[in-house]
């Protein structure tokens, strides 16, 4: 119940009254919300108000909005601990998903110097370019490119990159993957990110880039993921170090 002589501001209210459809069930995650008009026109307020009270939920991560479908109440989002080195296919598996790849494009290019610095290569020498959504249950997760050395990491196919390739390099290549140093930064989606991902442009999202290494010390990718920031937040444990 809306009440307008409320000290409490009406689209705090509105907020509060969405949620609560949430909480109750009445609406469920994946279920399509009123429209604006609705709203507007069942509390007796402008749209003006509404969109405030629908954007303030989108950004808290309770409402998601995909472009020329509507709004919809969010799925959980998928936890990712900081710690340890696993792919995105062990990753979702582990979590009783069914990971899935959408290739968008695969071929071996000459590299450029910034990366041929990250996988201590020579600049102009051969490594594949992969670029791909990861998803999970049909459910676009991330957009990665990876870079990954021809010279050692031989033989990949757009097959082997749709399924898992640290299987490939583990179980195949016989290779030992060791470690991998991680960067993560907010960023929003460009219109090229989020075609792919079905999201708004302009949608917050995460920014990871990892580069990954062999037991020799040798690194063997560098891949640059948009992670949806609706679906998705990372988890770490911080213990207090003794005195």
């Amino acid at each position: 119940m809306i009440k307008k002589d409320s000290h409490i501001p009406i689209y705090y209210q509105i907020e509060t009254e969405i949620k609560k459809l949430a909480e109750t069930k009445d609406l469920k995650p994946g279920d399509l919300i009123p429209s604006e008009r609705e709203f507007a026109e069942k509390y007796e307020v402008s749209r003006m108000t509404v969109r405030q009270a629908v954007n303030n939920l989108v950004n808290e991560g309770i409402l998601v909005r995909q472009r020329g479908k509507g709004t919809f109440i969010a799925e959980p989002k998928i936890e990712q601990p900081l710690k340890g080195l696993t792919s995105f296919s062990e990753d979702m598996k582990s979590r009783g998903m069914r990971p899935g790849t959408k290739m968008l494009g695969f071929g071996v290019i000459p590299c450029d110097q910034s990366t041929a610095r990250k996988l201590e290569i020579r600049e102009g020498a051969s490594v594949y370019e992969v670029k791909r959504i990861r998803l999970a249950d049909d459910i676009p997760m991330a957009y990665e490119i990876s870079y990954l050395p021809a010279d050692f990491i031989n033989g990949l196919t757009e097959d082997i990159m749709s399924a898992s390739l640290y299987d490939y390099v583990e179980n195949t290549l016989s290779l030992t993957i060791d470690r991998a140093a991680q960067t993560l930064e907010p960023a929003i989606a460009s219109q090229a990110e989020s075609e792919p991902l079905d999201i708004e442009e302009g949608a917050p999202v995460l920014l990871i880039e990892r580069l990954s290494y062999l037991d020799d010390g040798r690194p063997f990718e560098v891949v640059k993921s948009v992670y949806r920031g609706d679906r998705y937040k990372f988890v770490i444990d911080m213990k207090r170090k003794d005195q």
